[in-house]
């Protein structure tokens, strides 16, 4: 809960990422609140009201994730809201001649995001969700302690900047600066 606020506050990526990786905790915990009281929560070193609080926040998630019927995958609607935001601010960027740094690495970019489009056959049409979609994926690999191929690492590594770009300019505009 504290993560994700702060997360929130300073990097939109990283908060989508970890909101991901939060419902897909509540997932491997079978949306079991005792559960995930037991594995996780008991584990902040936090006051019993802190600890209150967060456990009100994951049952909260969980009820959200009953009522929008995505117990096995999917995200959160405000999560998908977010990322459309995010995609709309990455088109904006892109039709901002002045944006030439962001363009670039972009273009960097693009023959990786490409590659995978039409490795997911086409499945997902917007760049910033492929993206996304990678940098998560490779958490995971990361997690399980796999192997991951210096093409992979080069990817990646494209995704990062490019989303670490836009995040850090969706937040000047959530602060009022215009892009």
């Amino acid at each position: 809960m504290f993560i994700a606020r702060q997360k929130r506050k300073t990097n939109i990526a990283e908060y989508i990422l970890y909101m991901w990786q939060v419902e897909d905790l509540i997932r491997a915990h079978y949306f079991d609140i005792e559960k995930i009281e037991t594995n996780l929560i008991s584990q902040y070193a936090q006051p019993s009201k802190t600890k209150e609080d967060i456990r009100d926040w994951y049952a909260d998630l969980i009820l959200m994730m009953h009522e929008e019927g995505i117990r096995k995958n999917g995200h959160l609607s405000f999560l998908q809201t977010l990322m459309r935001d995010l995609y709309d601010f990455h088109l904006r960027l892109m039709n901002n001649a002045d944006e030439k740094h962001y363009h670039q690495l972009y273009l960097h970019a693009a023959q990786y995001i490409n590659e995978l489009k039409a490795k997911s056959g086409n499945q997902i049409t917007d760049d910033i969700e492929t993206c996304m979609n990678a940098l998560y994926g490779l958490l995971l690999l990361r997690l399980k302690k796999k192997e991951i191929s210096r093409e992979t690492e080069q990817a990646m590594a494209t995704f990062s900047q490019l989303i670490a770009a836009l995040s850090k300019r969706f937040l000047e505009a959530e602060q009022g600066f215009k892009p």
